[in-house]
């Protein structure tokens, strides 16, 4: 599977797994690391605490859910100038510093 982009999904601030960008859709898994502490707790409801990746053709909808809406979502795309359709660049642009604990970073290799 073609890994296109990549990003670090981080719960209060320590880093919990990471979220894929594909040929065929979308996929976040735990960190090893994070699913071993005892203080690992799960990012979504929707995403219990496993080893199994959670695969999707379209962006999770917890994931989704963090991307802005309204007015500030149209000044993201007018100042970043991202198409609104492009779900993982917005994610990976906007929700560094989200509301709440989690926030997702682009992965750089």
């Amino acid at each position: 599977m073609v890994i296109l982009r990549k990003g670090l999904v981080y719960f209060k601030d320590v880093l919990a797994g990471y979220i894929e960008e594909n040929e065929v859709g979308y996929r976040f898994y735990y960190d090893e690391t994070y699913l071993e502490s005892p203080s690992a707790y799960k990012i979504s409801v929707t995403m219990p605490l496993q080893k199994e990746p959670f695969d999707s053709k379209t962006l999770h909808p917890f994931f989704d859910g963090l991307i802005p809406e309204g007015w500030i979502l149209s000044v993201v795309i007018k100042n970043w100038k991202i198409n609104p359709k492009d779900r993982m660049g917005l994610l990976l642009t906007v929700c560094n510093d989200c509301i709440g604990a989690v926030s997702i970073k682009e992965y750089n290799e």
